[in-house]
C-alpha cells in the first residue's frame, strides 16, 4: 500500500485494532482460507452433499451422472446458504459488541468464582454429548447438527473457563490451547454444515417428489425394444408405421435431471418404496419429447 492511499494511516491503524484484524491469527486465516482454490474446493465438497444425499433419495448413485465442478458449485448454495448466513450474523455481533466494549468504555467484570465450575461442567456435558455421536446415536445427539454443535460449544468452555481465573500460564499453553480451538471448533463447524446440506439435499429431494403430478412429462422414443414396460407406471406403445425410424413409444416419465448425455427418469408415481430410476444415454437410436404435464397432454392417445 503507498503512503498516502485511502486505506494507510492512524486512522486505518486504529480500525484494524479494533475489529482485529492486524493480529497474526486473522492474518494467518487470510492466507489459508483467501484462495480461490480453496473456497472453491470447499463449495465442491458441500454441493457434492447435497446431490449425494438428495440423488440417494431416488436411489441413485450421484457419481454415475457425471456432474461437473461448475454443478457442484451451484448447488452448494442450496446446502451452505444458512451456514454462512447464520456464521455472516454471529461474526457482525461479535464485531458490534467489540466495538461497544471499545467505544463506550464497557469494562468486563470478573464472573465469579462459582460460575467457572458451572461453566466447566456444562462444556464437559456438551463435548461428550458430541463425541458420543461418533459411536453411536442417542436421544441428545440424533437431531440436526446438534452433535457439532455440542462439541464446538463445550471446547469453548472447557478453554474459556479457566481464562477466566486471571491465573498466569506459560506461553506453549495458550498456543495449544489456540491450535485446540481452531482445529475442534473448525471441524465442528464443518460437520454441522455437512449435516446441514446433506439434509437440504433430502429435503429437496421429498420435495421434487411431492411435484412429480406437476412437472413435464416425458415420452421416449427408442428404435429398439427397452424392455421398460415391466418398470410399474411406464406404458410401451409399437409404433405402427413401418417407415418409422422408432419402433416403441414408452409413456408416463419424469425427467429429473440431464447431465451431459445421460438423461435421469423417473416414472410419474415413483415412490420410495417400489420405485426405479432410469439413466439413458442419448443416442440416434433414442428421442426425448417433452410435454407440459397438463390433462390434454396425459389423456392423447399414443401415437409415432
Amino acid at each position: 500500500m503507498t503512503k498516502g492511499s485511502p486505506g494507510s494511516g492512524p486512522a486505518a491503524d486504529e480500525t484494524a485494532s479494533w475489529l482485529g484484524i492486524d493480529s497474526p491469527i486473522i492474518r494467518v486465516l487470510g492466507a489459508v482460507v483467501a484462495p480461490a482454490t480453496a473456497l472453491t474446493a470447499i463449495f465442491f465438497y458441500f454441493g457434492w452433499s447435497r446431490a449425494f444425499w438428495f440423488y440417494d433419495y431416488l436411489g441413485v448413485d450421484s457419481t454415475l451422472l457425471g456432474l461437473t465442478t461448475q454443478d457442484y458449485v451451484f448447488l452448494s448454495v442450496d446446502g451452505l446458504f444458512v451456514p454462512l448466513v447464520t456464521a455472516a450474523c454471529v461474526g457482525l455481533a461479535v464485531l458490534v459488541l467489540r466495538w461497544a466494549r471499545t467505544r463506550l468504555g464497557i469494562r468486563v467484570t470478573p464472573a465469579p468464582r462459582v460460575l467457572i465450575p458451572l461453566m466447566v461442567t456444562a462444556g464437559l456435558l456438551l463435548f461428550l454429548n458430541g463425541v458420543s455421536r461418533i459411536f453411536g446415536e442417542t436421544i441428545f445427539n440424533r437431531q440436526l447438527a446438534v452433535a457439532p454443535l455440542s462439541l464446538a460449544a463445550g471446547v469453548l468452555l472447557l478453554v474459556y473457563a479457566p481464562r477466566l481465573t486471571q491465573i498466569a500460564r506459560p506461553r506453549w499453553v495458550t498456543i495449544l490451547e489456540l491450535a485446540t480451538v481452531l482445529v475442534l471448533v473448525g471441524m465442528s463447524l464443518f460437520w454441522a454444515a455437512n449435516d446441514y446440506s446433506a439434509a437440504v439435499g433430502r429435503s429437496r429431494a421429498r420435495e421434487f417428489v411431492s411435484q412429480l403430478p406437476r412437472a413435464p412429462a416425458v415420452v421416449v422414443y427408442s428404435a429398439h425394444g427397452l424392455s421398460l414396460q415391466h418398470v410399474p407406471g411406464i406404458r410401451r406403445s409399437r409404433c405402427g408405421d413401418p417407415d418409422s425410424a422408432y419402433r416403441f413409444r414408452y409413456d408416463g416419465l419424469k425427467l429429473v435431471l440431464r447431465a451431459g448425455e445421460q438423461y435421469l427418469l423417473v416414472p410419474a408415481d415413483w415412490s420410495r418404496a417400489e420405485g426405479v430410476a432410469l439413466l439413458l444415454s442419448q443416442s440416434d437410436t433414442l428421442r426425448f419429447e417433452f410435454s407440459p404435464a397438463s390433462a390434454r397432454a396425459a389423456t392423447r392417445p399414443p401415437s409415432c
